[in-house]
């Protein structure tokens, strides 16, 4: 099983590419050099300075405890992310926001 210094990794750079960045034009945007984004990427946030995933989830719209959360598996911080989204949502995309809000619902006890 994957371990949550890889999984948080991975989301973020999953959620950089959702944005429609490159590591190199995300660290411009966060205003982190380039060469310490991608250390710190190779090398998990988890080993990062906290100054610094502060500045990468506030980038990326999203709290470190979502990070956490999503890390977890937490279906919730998911829903957190799309809450975080700025740009414009396509009818397909909707939809799916509305399918995944009803499942949530659903797994309610």
């Amino acid at each position: 099983m994957e371990n949550q210094v890889d999984t948080r990794t991975k989301i973020v750079e999953r959620l950089i590419d959702e944005k429609g960045h490159t590591v190199k034009s995300f660290a411009r945007e966060i205003d982190i050099p380039y060469t310490t984004l991608r250390s710190i990427l190779k090398r998990g946030i988890g080993n990062s300075s906290v100054d610094n995933v502060i500045k990468i989830c506030k980038g990326l719209g999203i709290t470190t405890e979502d990070l956490q959360n999503m890390a977890e598996g937490d279906d919730d911080a998911n829903m957190t992310i799309a809450a975080h989204f700025d740009g414009d949502w396509t009818e397909e995309e909707l939809k799916q926001l509305e399918s995944f809000k009803n499942y949530l619902k659903s797994q309610r006890g």
